[in-house]
């Protein structure tokens, strides 16, 4: 395995990651536009949790972007990604129509969602440095 990735653990990792940001992806897709939007999720308080989701799925999957380009071989990146897009649809599939559909999915994926940043900045270097240079007041590079 060390001759396709030398760096086993990153790979891990970043299939984790990028999993979930599928995952996130599919479910959020579900809720764009509005006229299309499941009942369940057209309920009070539904609005403000697809913003805050597809927020963070953006930092996720920036986030899970840069991790996986600064620590696989380019050729792993790709690879690893696609095979992830191309089976996140079947555990999506799987998952019951409440949990993809209405407030309590957006909830338990704003939950996963803050998870797996907070997994991001624990194995990412460069996303811990980031992170801290933005609490310290540093500019944006």
């Amino acid at each position: 395995m060390s001759a396709i990735e030398p760096n086993v653990a990153a790979l891990l990792w970043f299939a984790l990651l990028w999993t979930t940001t599928c995952l996130g992806f599919l479910i959020l897709c579900g809720m764009y536009p509005m006229h299309t939007r499941p009942q369940a999720a057209r309920a009070s308080g539904a609005l403000a949790l697809i913003v805050l989701n597809s927020v963070l799925w953006l930092a996720l999957a920036a986030g899970t972007l840069a991790f996986g380009y600064g620590e696989l071989r380019l050729t792993t990146l790709i690879v690893v990604g696609g095979l992830v897009m191309l089976f996140a649809p079947a555990p999506f599939e799987a998952m019951p129509a409440i949990w993809r559909d209405g407030r309590r999915g957006l909830a338990a994926l704003l939950v996963v969602q803050a998870a797996g940043l907070a997994v991001w900045l624990a194995v990412s270097q460069a996303g811990a440095q980031f992170v801290g240079a933005q609490l310290a007041g540093a500019p944006l590079v």
